[in-house]
């Protein structure tokens, strides 16, 4: 689907990833819709382009109250052909020193608060000649990681929605998208993970590839996206051959603990 034909609701619009993804759809022409808990932080986004291009709802996406607003601010903007899910959080530790709140949070926005707000403006998708339901997962669906059992655990889940929501959507005109980016510097990450990357000299995308790679598919409209090599390997290597990648990460598990360690 070309920009210029967008009108979509993003969300995590004020993340990483998400300022320079509408950057980039605003200026192929997109007309967006922009759901926050705090909407004072994507006001100045709004006013960096044309007037009308660009709308804020304020909207908490845990609660059925904001998700509510957000469909309402759809409809009044006269209807959309696209969701993006970008909101999302991520946490670096032992699941044994998280305890139920940090779970629950994270696994309510990254999956629950997903999966309810996109049931919401499904009869609008439905009515545009064609529509686009896009969901930013991560290569951690694809592969679990230690260290990351909670975020991996949302991601795997978010994979399979997008996967089980294709299929029930496939005699309509919505399609529904994937896009697994691989480690992103963004603020998401904390000092250890960084440095925890560069010592197992993991590779890290700035997020304007991402951002970029993130419209390439909402053009090309196609079903699945992982980012960056060999995580694209990986993924494909797990899903044959999952001793073989037990194997590599119990090397590098040492170095996971030594950074869990340090961070706490």
């Amino acid at each position: 689907m070309h920009r210029r034909e967008l009108r979509a609701i993003v969300t995590g619009a004020s993340g990483g990833i998400g300022q320079p993804l509408v950057d980039k759809l605003c200026a192929g022409g997109a007309r967006l819709l922009l759901a926050a808990r705090q909407p004072l932080a994507l006001e100045s986004l709004a006013r960096s382009h044309p007037p009308g291009q660009v709308s804020v709802v304020e909207a908490d996406l845990l609660s059925a109250t904001g998700r509510d607003a957000v469909l309402a601010a759809a409809q009044a903007l006269g209807g959309l052909n696209c969701l993006i899910n970008a909101a999302g959080v991520n946490r670096f530790g032992l699941l044994e020193d998280q305890d139920d709140g940090a779970i629950a949070d994270l696994i309510g926005l990254n999956l629950t608060a997903t999966v309810q707000l996109t049931a919401r403006p499904l009869p609008l998708l439905q009515q545009a000649d064609k529509a686009l339901i896009v969901n930013v997962g991560s290569t951690f669906g694809s592969i679990g990681h230690p260290g990351f059992a909670a975020y991996c655990a949302s991601k795997f889940a978010l994979r399979g929605f997008s996967e089980a929501l294709r299929r029930e959507l496939a005699d309509t005109r919505v399609k529904v998208l994937y896009v697994a980016p691989r480690a992103t510097r963004t603020a998401m990450n904390s000092t250890p993970v960084m440095e925890m990357n560069a010592a197992l000299s993991v590779a890290m995308d700035e997020p304007d590839a991402v951002a970029a790679a993130i419209v390439r598919a909402i053009r090309t409209e196609r079903r699945e996206s992982y980012l960056g090599w060999p995580e694209k390997l990986f993924v494909r290597l797990n899903g044959l051959l999952p001793r073989a990648v037990d194997h590599a990460l119990r090397k590098q598990l040492p170095v996971v603990k030594r950074f869990v360690r340090g961070q706490s």
